[in-house]
């Protein structure tokens, strides 16, 4: 069974191909998601026999989420591929996530709260598992965006 995962909230883009819950292709891509998703799905498609596709659906870069949101949806529904979203802060070991200006997302006691950063805090890269079989996907797969109304 091949399932795709997509962190598309910052750069790089990271989309894992999955065969059997284990990673089997990583994809790097520098760019706007706009540009870069569409290009690449066409040949995940015609590679693949897609199962499901889960996306980071929060915290992180509002367009890019969107975006993916909107993007990865659209091939679910047509394809009639399984769609699941899941937090961030599952792929970068619980750090802190750029927000707005000098602010950043941070996750404590599942909660997500959006504050400067303390001067011991360590900011980690996002990665895609070598294996999904831990995760708990979720089926809500709206965007969560975590910050206040201004």
């Amino acid at each position: 069974m091949i399932e795709i995962l997509a962190i598309t909230i910052s750069n790089p883009l990271l989309i894992g191909v999955y065969e059997n819950k284990k990673l089997i292709v990583e994809h790097k891509l520098d760019g706007k998601t706009s540009d870069l998703l569409p290009n690449l799905f066409i040949k995940l498609l015609n590679e693949y026999d897609i199962h499901t596709i889960t996306y980071v659906n929060s915290p992180g870069s509002f367009m890019a989420i969107k975006v993916a949101y909107i993007f990865l949806k659209t091939i679910c529904i047509t394809k009639n591929i399984e769609f699941k979203a899941c937090d961030g802060f599952e792929f970068n070991e619980n750090s802190p996530i750029k927000a707005l200006g000098k602010k950043y997302f941070i996750k404590q006691d599942n909660e997500i709260k959006v504050d400067f950063l303390e001067k011991d805090s360590i900011i980690r890269d996002f990665k895609l598992p070598m294996c999904i079989e831990k995760y708990n996907f979720k089926q809500e797969t709206l965007p969560i965006y975590n910050l206040p109304a201004v």
